[in-house]
C-alpha cells in the first residue's frame, strides 16, 4: 500500500484538512517531515518527524525512507525530481502532478528564474497561495488517490 510523504515546513494550512480527511477515510500511512513542529491532525496513521534545521534535511529524510510507487507532497521542484527518479509521485501544494514528462521542464524553469534573480532582477514570486489553489490540490489528490489506491 502506498505511504505518502509531507515535505511540510511550507505546508499550507488550507491544505491541512483536506490531507487529513484523505489519509483518515484510506487509511494511509502518512510521514510528517519538517525541520519545525507541523500538525496535520491526529490520527494514529500520521507520524511527525522533526529533522535537523537545515535547507534540505527534510528533503533527504523523505528520500531515504520512501519507496517506489509512494506519493510525496512537496512544493519542492528538486525534491519532487528527486522522488520521480525514484519511480514515485509528486504532488505540489497547488495541485500539479510532476512526472517523467514535465520535471525536468519545472526544474529548467526554476534554475532560470534563479539566475535571473542572481543577476540582481526582481522578480515577482509566485502568487498569494489561496482557496482556488487548495480546491485544485483537494482535485488532485483525490483523482491520484483514486487511481493508486485500492481500498
Amino acid at each position: 500500500m502506498l505511504k505518502i510523504y509531507v515535505d511540510a515546513d511550507a505546508f499550507p494550512n488550507l491544505l491541512k484538512p483536506i490531507l487529513f480527511r484523505s489519509i483518515e477515510r484510506l487509511k494511509l500511512e502518512t510521514f510528517v517531515i519538517a525541520n519545525k513542529k507541523v500538525n496535520i491532525g491526529k490520527s494514529d496513521l500520521i507520524t511527525y518527524m522533526i529533522v535537523d534545521a537545515g535547507a534540505d534535511e527534510a528533503d533527504h529524510k523523505i528520500v531515504e525512507m520512501l519507496q517506489e510507487g509512494d506519493l510525496v507532497i512537496t512544493a519542492d521542484i528538486p525534491l519532487a525530481d528527486r522522488v520521480i527518479s525514484k519511480n514515485a509521485h509528486a504532488i505540489d501544494h497547488r495541485g500539479e502532478l510532476y512526472s517523467v514528462d514535465n520535471i525536468k521542464q519545472y526544474l529548467a524553469m526554476r534554475d532560470l528564474m534563479e539566475k535571473i534573480r542572481e543577476s540582481g532582477e526582481v522578480t515577482r514570486g509566485p502568487k498569494p497561495f489561496g482557496v482556488k489553489d487548495a480546491h485544485e490540490f483537494a482535485n488532485q489528490l483525490n483523482a491520484f488517490l483514486s487511481k493508486y489506491c485500492k481500498n
